[in-house]
């Protein structure tokens, strides 16, 4: 036995304020009660040191004979671990023997706590050295850091996150930890810096291009010396040079950013730190298999793809969770600007984006070909989750003129992205610059004309296709006889005569395209027209619009295609409705609301409110009816179309708002609508499915879907008034990045996918741009 005394220990004084990790303070109390080793693991510059330091300093009293910290850093050579801890811990000299024979010695029957720093660069010899302690002396514990867990047994890890930005924990930004910090450690540095609600505002957004990363954010502080907050933010995209200005008193890692992950790229193998380069292709994460196709090839074997990035995820360098029945991984942004760094000195970077760009039409191809089948709803999931690889799939497509055909492949498989996702205004964009691009005849170009088409009458914009449908005519023409270019071309003419209430012209041109489409044995498209022809069949005393939806119904339970049949179940209840059956029409409508994902089919969504509004009126209930009416028309407009632009359903819609306007009266009329409108998404559909009796009273501004700060709803609002990002960017004095950004957060938090969509949702929100009168979240 030593002889440690009470209250012996090396722990350091606190020099700076310690702020946030409540909850991983918490968790490591609970951990360390339940075992005796204990190991924080996280990239480097994520406070892992700082935060054992914490632990150690608030449960000391536990351990009479002291808590002891370790050093581990500057460590060279594994085989001199024994000695450099039985130094710290004060155990005799040297010359008395082995060094691990006198630490066994020294712990035995010993209540103390052992914190080893920096354990990744000796890892075997960490592991070897805490497992032969612990079995000798029962009464110790041993608190780790380390950027890969030691892997001995009985071991607890604990993840060290990004402290939490305001977005994450509800609230704002003045009072959130990675703010907190910034302007604790800016104070140090400039005695005059106040925290206002303005500049916090600029420094939230300067922590979360730094993913939240404590030694990151300090050394953005610290250039508030020479720099303001908006001049920081502007110089992130350089931020290895830009953050160099650590304490001098900090290890050589820890004083700049670059430092601090050249540290973890030098832990890495040769092969990992080439996995790690490859991986940086990816936008917004990505799975197994396209890492597998994706990375592999010169140098890294397919099979041996699942280890590096087994041994990524262990060294802390990607991170990783399980959505659904996939694994999801993902660079941190910083990192994966290191990363790309690295891929575009190797010279790869183009091959690496070529693979990218491949795989990733690949999947959009995969999803196009089994779109009407049991997997519709995983395609859904799945084509959301890749939207971001999908952006940069198409971006790098467009950026050479002789790639447009590949852009247009792409963005032309995406279709049933779009429908699923309600993105009609993105997807346009991105055929509309591919068909400029590549405007010889083509059969694929006669597809994204159609894609287009079909896109731009769900929005309502009749005009624009109808010169769809001439251009596709003008393919056609070029190519001679290709019967599927005639049956799309045929298709979409009948759509557009449809939503232009045309029904004497839509339903010949519709039949005549359901009877291509099964010649073709296209089962998927002869349920979608037969859907139509079910809107297009418009007398009561004709059984044809009967006929066809149950023949769409038919179809899709044959196919076991879930999706589809809740817009079969919303045909048949429309067909229904129109014949007098109003209570068996709401019944079939409300069970495919029931059925519908939300967040994939806004559009259809829309179609069940404006119905079951129709049956409400039907059944005497005005100002339940007038409430979802005003609910599917904030729908429509979430989902980037409008009511007004959808002819098959005006008449019926117009034929139950006088009626509802003479029941309630035009101000009792607009009130229930108004209120309507105002419902969240989620709220809307609960009260149209009868889950609540009344609607609720319209949230205040930042409860609605997501809390947007006050720049975030100046920045909607400005999406309203039709700006690009650049012009955001000189209209608020920012960078056009951090208007990018702006815009990436309020569609994340919104659920949305398409400035069109936010767009409607500050009109229905009053979100305002700089100049103009509206409400702003706190």
């Amino acid at each position: 036995m030593g002889g440690t005394v009470r209250g012996a220990g090396t722990l350091p004084a606190e020099m700076t304020r310690f702020i946030g990790r409540r909850s991983e303070l918490a968790q490591a109390r609970k951990l360390l009660s339940r075992g005796r080793l204990l190991t924080l693991t996280g990239p480097g510059g994520i406070g892992k040191t700082r935060l054992a330091l914490r632990i150690a300093a608030e449960v000391q009293r536990s351990f009479p004979r002291g808590v002891w910290l370790v050093e581990l850093a500057a460590l060279e050579d594994g085989d001199r671990l024994a000695q450099t801890v039985a130094a710290r811990l004060r155990v005799g000299n040297e010359a008395l023997g082995d060094p691990l024979t006198r630490l066994v010695e020294h712990t035995a029957g010993e209540r103390m706590l052992l914190v080893l720093d920096n354990c990744e660069h000796v890892l075997d010899a960490s592991a070897e050295l805490v497992a032969t302690l612990l079995s000798a002396a029962p009464d110790l514990q041993v608190l780790a850091t380390s950027r890969q867990m030691l892997g001995v047994s009985g071991e607890h890890v604990l993840p060290v996150p990004s402290m939490l930005l305001s977005e994450d924990n509800g609230r704002s930004p003045e009072v959130s930890d990675p703010v907190t910090l910034f302007a604790d450690r800016a104070a140090a540095m400039r005695p005059d810096f106040v925290l206002t609600p303005e500049n916090a505002r600029v420094i939230h957004e300067i922590c979360r291009r730094l993913d939240g990363v404590p030694l990151a954010i300090e050394l953005a502080a610290a250039r508030l010396r020479v720099l303001s907050a908006q001049e920081i933010l502007h110089r992130l995209d350089d931020r290895f040079a830009l953050l160099t200005a650590g304490s001098r008193t900090a290890l050589p890692r820890q004083r700049t950013l670059r430092a601090a992950i050249d540290w973890s790229h030098d832990l890495c193998t040769d092969q990992e730190r080439l996995m790690w380069s490859r991986l940086s292709v990816f936008a917004g994460g990505f799975d197994l298999q396209a890492a597998e196709h994706v990375c592999s090839g010169d140098g890294i074997a397919q099979r041996d793809v699942l280890d590096l990035v087994v041994g990524l995820v262990d060294k802390s360098v990607l991170a990783g969770e399980e959505r659904g029945a996939r694994m999801r991984y993902w660079l941190p942004d910083t990192l994966r600007q290191y990363g790309l760094e690295q891929l575009a000195a190797s010279g790869a970077e183009q091959a690496l984006r070529e693979r990218h760009r491949d795989w990733y039409r690949s999947v959009a191809e995969q999803a196009e070909a089994e779109w009407f089948g049991p997997g519709q709803l995983a395609w859904f999931t799945r084509l959301r989750a890749e939207h971001p690889n999908m952006q940069a799939a198409l971006e790098f497509s467009l950026s050479d003129p002789g790639q447009a055909q590949t852009a247009m492949g792409l963005a032309s498989s995406l279709w049933i992205h779009r429908l699923g996702f309600g993105s009609f205004n993105e997807g346009r964009g991105w055929l509309g610059r591919a068909l400029a691009l590549a405007e010889e005849p083509s059969p694929l170009r006669a597809k994204a004309l159609f894609v287009d088409g079909l896109l731009a009458v769900l929005q309502g914009d009749l005009s624009a296709a109808d010169r769809r449908v001439e251009q596709c005519r003008a393919v056609e023409g070029a190519l001679g006889d290709v019967p599927d270019l005639t049956r799309a071309r045929v298709n979409l003419a009948g759509l557009v005569a449809l939503f232009r209430r045309d029904f004497a012209q839509a339903v010949p041109l519709l039949e005549d395209a359901l009877a291509r489409h099964r010649t073709a044995g296209d089962a998927g498209n002869a349920a979608v027209t037969s859907f139509m022809l079910t809107t297009a069949c418009t007398d009561p005393d004709d059984p044809a619009g009967t006929v066809h939806a149950e023949r769409c119904l038919a179809l899709c339970e044959a196919h076991d295609a879930p999706w589809s049949r809740t817009h079969a179940l919303w045909a048949l209840g429309l067909d229904h409705y129109r014949r007098g059956r109003h209570q068996r029409a709401a019944t079939l409508v409300r069970h495919a609301l029931r059925e519908k994902p939300l967040s994939h089919d806004q559009w259809g969504v829309a179609q069940c409110l404006e119905v079951l509004g129709w049956c409400a009126a039907a059944a005497g209930l005005g100002e339940r009816a007038a409430t979802l009416m005003g609910a599917a028309d904030a729908t429509w407009q979430v989902a980037g179309s409008a009511l007004s632009g959808l002819g098959h359903l005006q008449a019926g819609h117009q034929q139950c708002e006088a009626a509802l306007r003479t029941a309630l009266g035009d101000t009792g009329y607009a009130a229930a609508f108004e209120a309507g409108r105002r419902l969240t998404l989620e709220q809307s559909v609960a009260y149209a499915l009868e889950e609540s009796s009344a609607p609720s009273p319209p949230p205040p501004a930042q409860e609605v879907s997501a809390p947007l700060t006050r720049r975030e709803h100046q920045v909607a609002g400005l999406v309203a008034r039709g700006m690009t990002n650049k012009e955001i960017a000189a209209e608020l004095t920012i960078s056009r990045r951090t208007a990018e950004g702006h815009v990436e957060h309020i569609l994340t938090k919104l659920g949305f996918t398409s400035r069109a969509q936010i767009a409607a949702w500050a009109a229905t929100h009053h979100a305002a741009g700089p100049g103009k009168s509206g409400r702003t979240a706190p």
